[in-house]
């Protein structure tokens, strides 16, 4: 029997990731990965094998994959920290057998405007100089990304940005969880990967849609760069962050995330999630 794992499988990206493994195949044919496992509770109690990692304990990692076929390695969170810590995780598989992996990655991780890329194109070579079988799911953003303050945004009637006619074409997380369960269990290797939306927008688009779904006037502000993380960090946004979400913001004005390949509506055979829908649900409409 194939063992599939998944890593930061308690995280958003990562459950949504099981519960797509799970109509593919045996529960117990899951390894699901998190450092806190009581958060994997409900999964282990369908028959999931639940195990604790840390990417930050390179010294317990090959024993922790021990048995695992292939592999889903979730990029992690911790910024400046994931070239590093990947590089563990792809050296761990490999000393434990692991025959397969699959990477979560960024669109065009070699050239994108993205600073944040260039972690992920780190973590690209090492799986590139390991010589195991891999592929690598380039992805975009998450509709989720965009709604997170949208009940202040339409109380103000504004949402500010640095993304100019940038297009976006995201997907829903759970939209992109399900591509990856289709890679993960029937990747061959050597194969990269665009998931992105299936429709793209602009921020200012994007406005008009919370205003009509709200009932209420909201615009599109666009800044620079560096004054929208100057008002990020004025609205409390920690100062590592700030800069890196203002950062792909202005690179999204350069077209780092629009991907029109379609890719992962084939994968799935569903069309993605429209912007507007995660908006709705969102505002509760």
């Amino acid at each position: 029997m194939t063992t599939f794992g998944v890593t930061g499988a308690s995280g958003q990206l990562g459950k949504f990731v099981l519960d797509e493994l799970l109509t593919k195949v045996d529960a117990g044919s899951i390894v699901a990965f998190g450092r806190d496992v009581s958060k994997l509770a409900d999964y282990a109690a369908k028959g999931v094998t639940v195990r604790a990692m840390d990417y930050d304990k390179p010294e317990d990692l090959a024993g922790q994959l021990a048995g695992v076929d292939r592999l889903l390695l979730i990029s992690g969170s911790a910024l400046g920290q994931r070239p590093r810590q990947h590089a563990a995780v792809i050296d761990a598989a490999k000393s434990a057998g692991v025959s397969y992996i699959l990477y979560t990655s960024i669109l065009n991780a070699p050239d994108t405007p993205i600073r944040l890329g260039a972690e992920h194109k780190a973590s690209e070579e090492s799986l590139a100089a390991s010589g195991l079988t891999y592929d690598l799911a380039r992805m975009g953003w998450y509709n989720e990304n965009y709604i997170g303050a949208l009940p202040a945004q339409v109380e103000f009637g504004l949402i500010t940005g640095a993304q100019g006619e940038g297009r976006i074409s995201s997907a829903s997380r759970a939209d992109l969880a399900a591509g990856l369960a289709v890679i993960l269990t029937t990747g061959k290797g050597g194969d990269i990967y665009d998931l992105a939306g299936d429709d793209s927008w602009t921020m200012a688009e994007f406005a008009a849609e919370v205003s009509r779904i709200a009932g209420k006037p909201v615009r599109y502000e666009n800044m620079s760069e560096a004054d929208y993380a100057a008002s990020l960090l004025a609205v409390g946004i920690p100062e590592a962050y700030a800069p890196v979400i203002a950062n792909s913001a202005f690179a999204t004005s350069l077209g780092a995330l629009e991907n029109n390949s379609r890719t992962l509506s084939r994968l799935t055979g569903r069309p993605t999630t429209p912007i507007a829908a995660t908006i709705a649900k969102a505002l509760g409409k």
